[in-house]
C-alpha cells in the first residue's frame, strides 16, 4: 500500500477582505489508520487588490447587485485567488508543478444557514475554481460550505474538525474561541469525557463586525478596527444598551446548531447601536467600548449556557481571528473565567491568522481522498458527506487521482481521529526558499509525479500557465 505524501495549498478570504491568507502544507499518513503527520511550511497574508476590494465591500454591505455582477465577480474573485496562489509560490521559491491540489474557500458572499419560512437553506461563496485550476495548473477544490448543506447541516462553521484534531488532550477540556467577522467556539472535552466524540461547535454571534463599523464611522473610514482595543479601552461601556441587545436579538438568544454572518450582523446593525448611543449622549470611544462589550459577553453567555458547569470546567481557552488580539475582548474572557488559561492558538504551532487557510488545504485533500471528515455531535446530522467541495481538475489530475486510489488500495478510508504537527510553525521563522529536502517530487504512484528534478516556478517553465499569464 502506498502512503499518503501530498503538499496542498490553502486559501481563504475573510469577510472583511482584509487579505488572502494563504498556507502550504504537507500531509504524511502511512496507513489509513494511522495518525495524519501535518506540517505548514510556508504561510502568508497578501493583500486584496483594491480593485475588486472596493466594489465587493460595496456589494456586500449595500446587498444589491445585478446577475451581470455577481457573473463577473465570480471569475474576477478566481483570478484574484488564482494571482495570490502564483505570487506565493515565486516568493517562496515553490514549483508549481510540486503542488498537488488548492483548496480554497473563496470569499462568502452569502449563507443563509437557518433560513425562515419561504426562504431555502443556501451558501454562495464565490472564487471560480475553474479559472484558478486553469491560471495555476492546480487542481483546485472549492465551494465546501454547499456540500455541507446538501447533507442537512448549516455550512458552518467549517473548522471544528480541525479544531479537534488539533487542541484534543488527555485530560484537559479545550475551547478554541475564533472571533473573526463573527465569533465562534469549538469546545472539545477530554479524552477522558469524549474528545473528538463529543465536540460541539457553533457561531456565537459578532465578533469584529460591529466593532469595525463604529471604527469606520468614527474615523471616516481611516481605520479599518480598534487596534490594540485603543479607542475600547478610553471608553466607558453603556451596560443597558450591552444587556438590550443581547438579551432581545433572536440569535443571540437561540440554541445551537446556529451559525451566522453579515446577513444577519451587518452594517445597517452596527449602525442602529451607533445611533443608539449617540442618542444617550455617549463619546465615540464609549460607543466603541459598548460595542466590544457586546462581543465578550457574547461569548462568555454562551459559554455560560452551552459548557458544562457555565464553562467552570475549562482548562484552556485558544484564542485566534483578529478579535483574540483585542484586550478589551480577552481580558473580559479572562475575568469570567479565571481558572481557566487564555492563550494565544499561535502557542499550538500553528499560528492563529493561518488556521483556516490551513483547515481548508486539508478539506481539500480529503475532497481529492472522497474520505469523511469528523463532525461535531451538536450537527443537524452527523452523517459524513464523502466530497464535501467541487473539485476543477489541473495538469496533473490523473497523477494526483492516482495517488489518491492508491492510497488505501482503492478501499474506503475511516475518518482521521488522529493528528500530529512533525513540526511547529511560528510567525517570525525564516521563510523558505524552496521545498523541503526530504520532500522527494519523483516519488508517486507510477514512479514519478511528473515534476521534474529542475523544476521552476511556472508551469511548462515559467510564471504563468503556458508561457504566460
Amino acid at each position: 500500500m502506498a502512503p499518503l505524501d501530498l503538499l496542498v495549498l490553502g486559501m481563504n478570504s475573510g469577510t472583511a477582505m482584509d487579505g488572502i491568507d494563504i498556507g502550504l502544507c504537507r500531509f504524511k499518513q502511512e496507513a489509513p489508520e494511522s495518525p495524519m503527520e501535518m506540517e505548514l511550511i510556508q504561510y502568508d497574508e497578501l493583500e486584496v487588490p483594491q480593485w475588486i476590494k472596493k466594489p465587493m465591500l460595496r456589494m456586500l454591505r449595500e446587498t444589491s447587485t445585478t446577475p451581470a455582477e455577481m457573473s463577473q465577480i465570480n471569475v474576477q474573485l478566481g483570478q484574484m485567488f488564482a494571482d495570490a496562489a502564483n505570487e506565493f509560490c515565486q516568493k517562496y521559491n515553490v514549483p508549481r508543478e510540486a503542488v498537488d491540489l488548492i483548496g480554497s474557500h473563496g470569499q462568502t458572499i452569502w449563507l443563509l444557514s437557518m433560513p425562515k419560512e419561504g426562504e431555502t437553506k443556501s451558501a454562495l461563496c464565490m472564487g471560480e475554481g475553474t479559472v484558478m485550476s486553469a491560471m495555476t495548473g492546480i487542481t483546485t477544490v472549492t465551494d465546501f460550505r454547499m456540500a455541507e448543506q446538501a447533507v442537512g447541516r448549516q455550512g458552518a462553521p467549517l473548522v471544528g474538525f480541525y479544531d479537534g484534531l488539533l487542541l484534543r488532550h488527555p485530560t484537559k477540556y479545550i475551547a478554541c474561541q475564533n472571533i473573526g467577522g463573527i465569533a465562534n467556539v469549538c469546545f472539545i472535552p477530554s479524552d477522558a469525557d469524549g474528545s473528538i466524540d463529543t465536540m460541539t461547535d457553533f457561531d456565537c454571534g459578532p465578533g469584529n463586525i460591529f466593532i469595525d463599523a463604529a471604527v469606520r464611522y468614527f474615523t471616516n473610514g481611516e481605520r479599518e478596527y480598534d487596534k490594540d482595543g485603543e479607542m475600547g479601552k478610553r471608553g466607558t461601556v453603556c451596560q443597558e444598551i450591552v444587556d438590550n441587545f443581547l438579551h432581545n436579538h433572536p440569535y443571540c438568544t437561540h440554541d445551537p446548531p446556529k451559525t451566522t454572518g453579515r446577513e444577519v450582523f451587518g452594517d445597517g446593525d452596527a449602525q442602529a447601536i451607533i445611533d443608539d448611543c449617540l442618542a444617550r449622549g455617549l463619546s465615540p470611544d464609549d460607543t466603541v467600548a459598548t460595542i466590544t462589550r457586546i462581543t465578550a459577553q457574547n461569548i462568555v453567555e454562551h459559554y455560560h449556557r452551552y459548557a458544562p458547569e457555565r464553562g467552570a470546567v475549562i482548562d484552556e481557552i485558544h484564542m485566534c481571528g483578529g478579535g483574540s488580539l483585542n484586550p478589551n475582548v480577552t481580558e473580559y474572557i479572562q475575568s469570567a473565567f479565571p481558572r481557566a488559561r487564555v492563550l494565544s492558538l499561535d502557542e499550538s504551532g500553528i499560528p492563529s491568522a493561518a488556521k483556516e487557510a490551513v483547515t481548508f488545504a486539508m478539506q481539500g485533500m480529503e475532497a481529492i481522498l472522497g474520505r469523511a471528515l469528523i463532525v461535531p455531535c451538536n450537527a443537524e446530522t452527523t452523517e459524513g458527506n464523502t466530497i464535501s467541495g467541487k473539485i476543477a481538475p489541473g495538469k496533473s489530475w490523473r497523477t494526483l487521482i492516482g495517488k489518491a486510489h492508491a492510497f488505501g488500495e482503492g478501499k474506503p478510508l475511516p475518518r482521521v481521529r488522529e493528528m500530529f504537527l512533525t513540526r511547529k510553525y511560528f510567525m517570525n521563522q525564516k521563510p523558505i526558499n524552496g521545498l523541503p529536502a526530504d520532500f522527494n517530487f519523483e516519488k508517486s504512484v507510477n514512479g514519478t509525479n511528473g515534476v521534474n528534478a529542475h523544476a521552476t516556478n511556472g508551469v511548462n517553465g515559467s510564471n504563468g500557465v503556458n508561457g504566460h499569464h
